[in-house]
């Protein structure tokens, strides 16, 4: 009996500005170049950064993508003979873009997804934590902190000058004039996500 071969998931997280777009449209192009049919897609809350049709990182490398707002809409605009699916800002996804997923390595595709692993409290962001544990490989990557010079890991969000308060929303798209990338030692936030479970 043949046995069918499985896809493989590979996650790209890191704080804002760390280089997550700019590295999946790098393996999307390798996978380009080895003549495999590829497939991008991106959230379309992303539209404030980049134009809808395409990625486009912060240091301005682009590529072709579809905008997509919910995980039935990814499912719909597979292509039965695509080989790799790379999917941007994953974060924005609902939990139900892992059953996708699954069922798209379960038919023999390669996917690389990228977004944040972290949001602006320091929480893990959207359907990210599951994803990193069926990855078949993480890669996770850091960010120069704009105030000390450090690796990055976190990405505050600045309001009016000072830090956002844990209890704004979570979700506000933007860039340079509403995140900053800073270490563990710089990063702020007025309450820790272990003091509101200590909470409730």
């Amino acid at each position: 009996m043949k046995i069918l071969k499985k896809g493989t998931l590979e996650v790209i997280c890191g704080s804002m500005f760390s280089g997550k777009t700019e590295e999946l449209i790098r393996r999307m192009r390798r996978a380009q170049i080895a003549q495999l049919k590829t497939q991008v897609f991106k959230h379309s809350l992303d539209h404030d950064r980049t134009a809808t049709e395409s990625l486009r990182s912060h240091a301005g490398d682009k590529l072709a993508a579809i905008a997509i707002d919910t995980s039935a809409n990814l499912k719909e605009m597979i292509l039965d003979d695509t080989q790799v699916i790379g999917i941007d800002e994953v974060q924005f996804f609902s939990p139900e873009l892992c059953i996708v997923i699954q069922e798209l390595l379960d038919a023999g595709k390669k996917v690389i997804v990228s977004g944040l692993d972290l949001d602006f409290r320091g929480v893990p962001f959207g359907c990210i934590p599951p994803l990193l544990a069926l990855a078949d490989k993480v890669i996770k990557l850091k960010a120069v902190c704009i105030i000390c010079g450090e690796d990055a890991q976190f990405t505050q969000r600045v309001v009016d000058g000072k830090p956002a308060k844990f209890s704004d929303p979570i979700i506000m798209v933007g860039a340079e004039e509403r995140y900053q990338a800073r270490c563990r030692s710089c990063y702020q936030i007025d309450k820790k996500p272990q003091e509101i479970e200590l909470e409730s």
